[in-house]
């Protein structure tokens, strides 16, 4: 009797053992911030090269964590969502009609016990309270937002599945969007387990707004107010972190669905926006805009921070993508990456800690196509090391750069801006990017 008596406690131990064991290891793993913005510029902010516009809380996550400069995002809205969320290229996740089997970062991290949350734009149920393609069935615990574009001055508000209602303060939703955000992790985040919390802001996408505080300070420059209050916002956001003692455990990671809405034809002729105001934000250096696989389309700012592990201070110019998010995530938290389908992003752990160079050679811009992106954009190109390579250009819904017609081909080491096409002086370098191309061998 003793010795079962001995048997049954050195088991219970054992479990209990265990059971520390695996809360160890869940405290281990990182919380996850993502905060994605809408039509953002390249250079909107001041670490990335804006002289114009203030933004002193994204540059002080700039000076704690890395910035990257070759991060890639998608050329316009749906399909860069449905890019981030699988990891997948818009021609396999579909974009606005991203379907229900596709499996998002959230399922994979809500299987290893993470708490999700989304607020913000979705932007991948063609727009529609499609239940299925929702957030809540695609893996977030809680939703609040918007299930598509504030196009016509408006956003339909949604709780979980539940209607909110409509409403036309566009001035208001950076501001909304973040209280959101704040209260699921002051009220409704489970201590005891990592959070994944996706932020997908509505700003800067047209038909934009800011609160009057911003207005008065940027006189008749409503784009400025627009990113100076959003980053302002950001601001409360991580101020909600480190208050909680969140900071030193959450990697906190900023981007934007694609380039700027710098087209004149297209702002002379869109409704509703406000008049006399420029809505466009700032490529920089880089070549053209939104919806263009041109550099300014879809080569987007990127900053990280995870106190202790990412490097404070720095730039990185190595090259990675937005689809390489859910394989990071994976490596990072131990979750498993799904292996029913391909999976076009790559893992990038050992890279944004600087443990090694990236693991991207090589990626492919605009491949095939999704839902209407056809008629937004026609041709793709590829990256290797710092050469591209464009297939001809055909203008589309709002591009006004329509390209040489034929092959170009640019250094971006030496030529960040496109302006100089090499392909007659690099033939055989052409042949065989194109061979990569068109095989859609990129990695």
């Amino acid at each position: 009797m003793m010795r079962r008596k001995i048997l049954w406690t050195l088991v219970i131990a054992l479990f209990t053992l265990e059971a520390v064991r695996v809360k160890a290891e869940k405290l281990g793993q990182p919380n996850i911030l993502v905060v994605f913005t809408d039509d953002q510029g390249y250079a909107d902010l001041g670490c990335f090269g804006s002289k114009e516009n203030q933004t002193p809380v994204l540059d002080k996550l700039a000076r704690e964590g890395t910035k990257f400069t070759s991060f890639y995002a998608q050329p316009v809205c749906g399909p860069s969502r449905s890019a981030l969320l699988t990891g997948r290229y818009p021609v396999r996740s579909k974009g606005w009609s991203m379907p229900a089997s596709e499996i998002t970062f959230a399922e994979m991290l809500k299987e290893i016990g993470y708490q999700t949350a989304c607020v913000g734009k979705w932007d991948v149920s063609n727009r529609r309270a499609i239940v299925e393609r929702m957030p809540n069935a695609q893996g977030f615990d809680y939703y609040f937002g918007a299930l598509g574009a504030n196009d016509s001055g408006k956003s339909v508000l949604h709780s979980n599945n539940e209607l909110v209602g409509t409403t036309d303060d566009m001035a208001g939703l950076t501001r909304l969007f973040t209280d959101k955000a704040v209260d699921f992790l002051v009220n409704q985040r489970d201590s005891e387990k990592p959070f994944l919390l996706y932020l997908a802001h509505t700003m800067m996408h047209t038909i934009i707004d800011a609160s009057p505080e911003f207005k008065e300070k940027t006189g008749d420059n409503l784009y400025r107010a627009v990113v100076e209050e959003f980053d302002f916002e950001t601001g409360r956001l991580l101020a909600t972190l480190e208050k909680l003692g969140l900071k030193e455990n959450t990697l906190v990671i900023f981007t934007t669905d694609n380039g700027p809405w710098n087209q004149p034809k297209y702002y002379e002729n869109k409704k509703g926006h406000p008049k006399n105001s420029i809505f466009w934000g700032d490529a920089g250096p880089l070549r053209d805009g939104k919806a263009s696989i041109y550099e300014g389309g879809i080569r987007v700012p990127c900053i990280m921070r995870w106190p202790g592990k990412i490097a404070a201070g720095k730039t990185n110019d190595g090259l990675m993508a937005t689809i390489d998010l859910l394989p990071t995530f994976a490596a990072l938290t131990g979750a498993k990456v799904p292996d029913d389908r391909i999976i076009d992003g790559v893992n990038q752990l050992d890279f944004i800690l600087g443990n090694s160079k990236t693991a991207r050679t090589s990626y492919l811009y605009n491949p095939g196509s999704a839902s209407v992106q056809t008629r937004i954009l026609k041709g793709n190109a590829i990256r290797e090391g710092h050469w591209k390579l464009i297939s001809p250009l055909k203008v589309g819904m709002f591009l006004e750069d329509a390209g040489s017609g034929d092959w170009e081909l640019y250094n971006l080491k030496e030529d960040i801006g496109e302006s100089r096409n090499l392909s007659a002086k690099y033939p055989q370098k052409v042949k065989r990017l194109k061979a990569m191309l068109q095989s859609s061998e990129a990695k």
